[in-house]
């Protein structure tokens, strides 16, 4: 049998959660981990999106958890490019169903951010979740998190 289990550990970068406004983003430590995938959940969008009212994810990278700089798509695998400030995903159009989105991180930093970076007039949220999976921990089995 495959276990999985043993060897992932899961970190809330976004409770689920509506938004109409920035989150405070939390710093993921990396330490202990040779990878990590951030699983990117949103739903259905409280406003239709245009290029002025936008929800743009950020992501950015840092060795000591006090300087932090944006990602570049050399250091994030599933996407073909990263915008400026580490976006690696826009939300410009309407967003009429839920969606799971997955970004893998390859960089050599320690340290990482996820901003929910929202512009423009937000009336009525959108449901945000993000979690980030860190795995080929030097210490497994990973603790379970049930």
């Amino acid at each position: 049998m495959k276990d999985l289990h043993s060897h992932i550990t899961l970190v809330s970068v976004i409770g689920a959660v509506v938004l109409a406004a920035d989150n405070t983003p939390s710093a993921i430590d990396l330490q202990g981990y040779e990878s990590c995938e951030i699983v990117l959940a949103i739903g259905i969008g409280g406003i239709t999106f245009d290029t002025t009212n936008k929800i743009e994810f950020k992501l950015t990278e840092s060795d000591d958890n006090v300087t932090y700089s944006a990602v570049d798509v050399s250091d994030i695998l599933g996407v073909s490019s990263v915008g400026t400030g580490g976006i690696i995903k826009s939300l410009t159009s309407a967003q009429a169903a839920a969606t799971v989105s997955r970004f893998g991180y390859k960089g050599g930093k320690r340290y990482l951010k996820l901003l929910a970076d929202f512009s423009g007039t937000h009336g009525t949220g959108t449901p945000i979740a993000a979690t980030a999976i860190l795995g080929d921990g030097f210490g497994n089995p990973q603790a379970d998190q049930a």
